[in-house]
């Protein structure tokens, strides 16, 4: 694969890259460069994960070996959002689930590597680093970084000013060329590239991608009720999430559905090249079949396809990919109930 389908590989389904330019060059230099993601492990993991997932599989198809952070000590300090006493359970948990949503999209795991955060962000040299940081930056800057990820409240805790710190950091000690997260860490990230090269160590290539609308219009997290399909979910449960999920006809604006099927589902189709089939009765038009999202969209908007058709058939799609999760899972309930005693 040339550089340049290396370079798309990587971009297609992007919201920034800072920057292109130093991608494109990361490319020219090395044949397998180095990116990483983080997975802070708080919440239990939904669909809208398959976005990073696919991203990671597009990464490690443009030939970079590829890492991901399972973060712990940053989930403690986003306002203990994990437990102290459950983190080792959270990262077996969120490890074996990644591992089941990367296998669910058939992306090839060789050069995948898992790390986990405190193996390395307790070392002598990674906390004199901290330090340094923490000496030039102010409240409010660390503040600002973060304020899209971490929840600092009325009366913020200390360790989430910490948490940007943490993570420009991880960028030099995981040896990376480049860090990917989704569009909410985007301060963040500018961070890591304004306060690395403070400290002697180069700035790194940052790749975002969108974050899933929820099932009620609004981001997709695990905090939300109602906003999200857990990937453990039934198929009744996925069925019954998605059917009454805010998809309003014609409209694609905060469209968890629409979102899901232009960032996930339609680029695996695209890739194993096959269709996008959406069932109807013969009264109704009959069946509908998409190779293209773009005229999926613009059937959509012009009222040709209907949300409960559509909604119908992602339901179904969502269903298959999970079963791969579901059954990794058959014997790792106990894994649930450590990491997820409430």
């Amino acid at each position: 694969m040339n550089v340049d389908k290396r370079f798309e590989l990587v971009k297609r389904n992007t919201q920034d890259i800072v920057s292109e330019a130093e991608l494109k060059d990361i490319l020219k230099k090395k044949k397998n460069p180095s990116a990483y993601i983080g997975f802070a492990v708080t919440g239990r993991i939904h669909i809208g994960y398959f976005i990073p997932i696919m991203k990671i599989a597009d990464f490690l198809r443009a030939g970079f070996h590829f890492k991901i952070l399972l973060a712990d000590l940053h989930a403690h300090l986003d306002d203990r959002k994990a437990p102290f006493e459950l983190l080792d359970h959270r990262v077996k948990y969120y490890k074996e689930i990644s591992i089941g949503l990367l296998k669910a999209i058939g992306a090839d795991t060789t050069n995948l590597e898992f790390v986990k955060g405190s193996d390395f962000q307790l070392d002598k040299k990674y906390t004199l680093d901290m330090y340094r940081i923490a000496a030039m930056r102010s409240l409010e800057k660390c503040r600002k970084a973060a304020a899209e990820v971490v929840r600092f409240g009325d009366s913020p805790k200390l360790s989430g000013f910490m948490y940007p710190i943490l993570q420009a950091l991880d960028e030099e000690y995981l040896d990376v060329d480049v860090q990917y997260g989704g569009i909410d860490q985007r301060k963040i990230l500018m961070f890591a590239r304004e306060n690395l090269p403070k400290i002697g160590y180069k700035s790194r290539v940052e790749v975002m991608t969108p974050m899933l609308p929820g099932l009620q219009g609004a981001k997709m997290s695990a905090s939300v009720e109602g906003s999200k399909i857990d990937v453990l979910d039934s198929r009744k449960d996925v069925e019954k999430k998605i059917n009454s999920a805010f998809c309003p006809i014609g409209e694609i604006e905060n469209n968890g559905v629409i979102s899901f099927v232009k960032h996930v589902i339609m680029v695996m189709k695209n890739d194993n090249k096959k269709e996008f089939v959406i069932k109807r009765p013969e009264k109704f038009g009959g069946d509908l079949s998409y190779n293209d999202y773009k005229l999926l969209e613009r059937d959509y908007l012009e009222k040709k396809l209907h949300p409960q058709d559509l909604k119908t058939a992602v339901a179904e799609e969502v269903n298959e990919m999970l079963e791969h999760v579901r059954k990794r899972f058959e014997t790792k309930k106990d894994l649930i109930k450590r990491a997820f005693p409430d």
